[in-house]
């Protein structure tokens, strides 16, 4: 599945791999109102069912940018030995435990499944350490289901009772509200601050496509902050009801939560280095098997601020309208 604007002539193509949650809106709305258009971009983005098929794109050249947790990047270094870079931030994952509704606490999950993306990364890891931290091991207390992305954990809970429990983020946390399944907490407040979302790239392709990049950087930040001008929330519902096929209630409540200071994005994506050394520290208390290469992922090694701060720096301060017609093609 993919969403891409019309080629602009004598645009860069720029191929993005995301998952159609919520929390691609900014992506949406960068091509829609032709905040990449107007940098010059010609940006294609698509989708895939889990993380591991994410990752197996970017390390293929089939991606050149991916937008999902960061936990992916370190996967990527320390388990296939590719050098990659975080180039921006995102959010701390809107994640929430999600359980059957005859559950009333973490005990009720076991001998059940645990769906997740992945087993070894990310929310995965988050589940892991949240269930450890109520006295419950996994392959002992229950067993790990990789299923895939949030919309298939939601559907897998709908479809067997024995699927205990997931972690999920909006809309489908909305969904498994309104569908009678109850939430055990924010994984926030069970786990901490986490440095959930972002984008990240190979460090060759970055080095090799500095202007693009930059470019790509700034027209993603106009996007986010047009998303957060009052005047424009209704036309952002509206996209969330039509890219992702939501009922009004719970695109509005999705939207709400994006916008949420304390839960939802970052101002200006920004990268939360606490956060990110706690998903380092949650990959060292949780991972199945130790690093595969020599190399262990440290943020000054993984994290790169460079074409961010220049993407910043073509910006207006945020207080301002945004536009698609500035000078300098932002």
């Amino acid at each position: 599945m993919s969403a891409a604007a019309p080629a602009a002539s004598g645009a860069d193509v720029l191929r993005v791999g995301c998952y159609p949650t919520a929390k691609s809106l900014p992506l949406r709305i960068g091509i829609e109102k032709g905040f990449f258009a107007a940098c010059g971009l010609d940006v294609s983005l698509s989708y895939e069912n889990n993380s591991r098929l994410q990752r197996d794109r970017l390390a293929s050249g089939d991606f050149d940018v991916i937008h999902i947790a960061v936990d992916n990047a370190v996967s990527m270094l320390e388990e296939d030995g590719l050098d990659v870079v975080v180039v921006l931030g995102g959010d701390s994952g809107m994640n929430e435990f999600f359980v059957q509704p005859d559950i009333d606490g973490f005990a009720g999950i076991r001998g059940r499944r645990v769906v997740v993306d992945a087993v070894d990364t990310a929310y995965a890891l988050q589940a892991v350490k949240i269930l450890a931290d109520h006295g419950l091991a996994a392959g002992r207390d229950y067993t790990l289901d990789p299923v895939g992305r949030g919309a298939l954990r939601l559907e897998a809970m709908q479809a067997d009772p024995s699927a205990a429990a997931a972690v999920l983020n909006p809309p489908y946390s909305l969904e498994a509200e309104d569908l009678g399944f109850r939430s055990l907490g924010r994984t926030v407040e069970l786990l901490g601050g986490y440095q959930a979302g972002g984008a990240f790239v190979l460090r060759d392709w970055a080095r090799a496509n500095e202007d693009r990049l930059v470019r790509y950087l700034a027209a993603y930040l106009e996007a986010l902050r047009w998303m957060r001008l009052p005047g424009n929330r209704a036309h952002c519902v509206g996209v969330l009801c039509e890219q992702l096929q939501l009922s009004a209630d719970v695109a509005a409540r999705s939207l709400a939560q994006l916008l949420d200071p304390d839960f939802g994005f970052a101002a200006d994506a920004e990268i939360d280095p606490a956060g990110f050394e706690k998903v380092l520290e949650l990959r060292r208390m949780t991972a199945s098997t130790p690093a595969r290469t020599p190399a262990r992922a440290a943020s000054g090694d993984m994290i790169d601020l460079r074409y961010y701060r220049m993407a910043l720096a073509r910006l207006s301060p945020p207080s301002a309208e945004p536009t698609t017609n500035r000078q300098n093609g932002i």
